[in-house]
């Protein structure tokens, strides 16, 4: 029992990880009401977050490469523990993004490749395995747990109940950090202050630009604040992300030359597996954290359901996810881990195409419910085998450097799900209510007109209701309210619709990557 000790502390480390995103992505209509703001600034915000944990990441990683694993795993928990009491205390979004998206964002870069470094110093072999099934278990726990709790806490509470209690649970998780043995890094690097910035800022200026591309336009402007050659500025934002991580390769480059550490190591992307198993992470990542985001505005703002009725529907994905998890190392006598995460991506394709037939007006709770259980089928399936893989192709002392880039793939897919889904979403509504009015006769020219000027400052998803109490206030006669109120309501589902089909689009780029992986399986 006491060599699991140190996994039991790990193991509710992963799950107050997890915890955050799936309690704010049920709380996403009373965040909008308490804060008095809009769709599009709370996934802002939770994009936010994820993309300071994966701009931090490898940075965290190095960090605790030099002052140890397990006092980086605590002074992480302290920041984390510190930005869950000031959104518990927040007042404003602003203060929510501090608290929440940024300080938790910092801790948990300290705290993920920390605790990746030591599971797998604390273990070897099958305990190795079984580890990793354990936290993917205690990820799916935390999925689980997270919109059930934040649905009842919304709903009869208050979500700020949730971040009372992630600090008590920080902290016992650091009067307990005794029980896990450090695992030293064997070499003492230097942290690369200039290829951490150049790291950071080029994935949040990609990010970012993908994020704004809801308001400012993918190519042809639309709310562009400025308007390079009379395009949008949204390619040259993520092209200049992208020329910043060009940088840092070239940076890091000149620092092997020099014979100084560099931040990351490019020799790693040599490793096929660890290379392979990168891509998979983020595909696997971005697929979740889009559908996270796109059903609970189903749920909430188009069927009118409460957070915890949301928590409820979603609760498929979560209980399969974690009973599946657990399952990797009895998988393994059976299959391949190639072939277990292929079979997993194969779930999430038939995932979301059964919870694509449900996007309705009314919903089809067993073929939502079936969807959502594969969902979990699926990603528990990746999560069983995904991490050992990850962790298993680099030596012992690459393995910090390895689980911060295994973090910083999860959550850069986390960011680009919920910045890429959420654009895809918010851009299709705008112009799916504009095409419909347009072909609708009933609908006025001078209302049509009237429309696309609204519009052109920006797109946010909201209720059917608020749409007909904004046309009846600019007082249109209640027949072309009704009527464009059933075309805003068409438009919604489009909008939906092609958020999920651009999910499953990336489930199947995700095949290409698991070529190669490995596909060893126990004896």
């Amino acid at each position: 029992m006491a060599r699991w000790r140190a996994l039991i502390v790990l193991s509710v480390t992963q799950f107050l990880m997890v915890l955050d995103q799936s309690v704010m992505n049920v709380s996403i209509s009373q965040l909008v009401e308490d804060f008095d703001t809009t769709v599009s600034w709370i996934q802002v915000v939770i994009t936010l977050y994820s993309l300071v944990m994966a701009a931090l990441m490898i940075t965290g990683g190095k960090v605790g490469d030099i002052i140890g694993r397990r006092r980086a795993l605590v002074i992480g928990l302290l920041i984390y523990g510190s930005g869950s009491a000031l959104t518990a205390a927040s007042w404003s979004v602003g203060s929510l993004a501090i608290g929440w998206s940024i300080l938790e964002g910092i801790g948990a870069a300290l705290v993920l490749p920390a605790m990746a470094a030591l599971i797998a110093g604390n273990y070897e072999g099958t305990d190795r395995v079984t580890a990793y099934g354990v936290l993917g278990g205690m990820a799916g726990a935390g999925i689980a747990i997270g919109p059930i709790l934040g649905g009842w806490a919304t709903t009869n509470l208050s979500w700020r109940v949730v971040f009372v209690g992630e600090v008590v649970v920080a902290l016992a998780i650091v009067l307990t950090s005794g029980w896990i043995a450090d695992v030293a890094s064997k070499k003492r690097p230097q942290l690369d202050l200039v290829g951490a910035v150049l790291s950071a800022s080029g994935m949040a200026i990609a990010v970012l630009g993908v994020l704004q591309s809801s308001t400012w336009g993918w190519v042809a402007p639309i709310n562009s604040p400025v308007e390079p050659f009379g395009f949008a500025l949204t390619p040259f934002v993520i092209a200049a992300g992208i020329a910043l991580l060009y940088a840092f390769k070239l940076w890091s480059a000149y620092r092997v030359r020099r014979g100084l550490d560099p931040l990351i190591d490019f020799e790693l992307f040599r490793i096929t597996p660890l290379r392979a198993g990168l891509s998979t992470f983020v595909a696997q990542n971005t697929v979740l954290m889009g559908i996270f985001f796109a059903l609970p505005l189903y749920l909430q703002i188009v069927l009118g359901l409460n957070a915890l009725d949301t928590g409820v529907r979603m609760l498929p994905t979560s209980i399969v996810m974690f009973a599946v998890s657990f399952s990797g190392a009895l998988l393994l006598k059976y299959f391949g881990q190639r072939t277990i995460i292929r079979i997993g991506l194969g779930v999430l394709l038939v995932s979301g195409l059964v919870l694509l037939g449900t996007i309705e007006p009314t919903l089809d709770g067993f073929s939502f419910g079936l969807g959502m259980a594969l969902l979990g089928a699926g990603m528990g399936l990746i999560a069983s085998q995904l991490g050992n893989i990850v962790l298993s192709s680099v030596d012992a002392d690459a393995r910090s450097e390895a689980g911060g880039l295994q973090y910083t793939s999860q959550q850069l897919g986390s960011s680009l799900g919920v910045a890429l889904i959420g654009s895809i979403v918010l851009t299709g509504l705008g112009a799916a209510f504009i095409n419909q009015i347009e072909d609708d006769p009933d609908v006025p020219a001078e209302v049509t007109a009237d429309v696309e000027v609204a519009l052109s400052s920006g797109v946010n998803f909201v209720a059917a209701d608020d749409v007909a109490a904004n046309a009846a206030e600019a007082g249109l006669p209640p027949e072309t309210v009704e009527i464009l109120v059933d075309n805003y309501e068409d438009a919604q589902l489009l909008a939906l619709k092609a958020g999920l089909l651009a999910v499953i689009g990336i489930a199947a780029i995700g095949f290409l990557a698991t070529g190669g992986l490995p596909n060893r399986r126990s004896t």
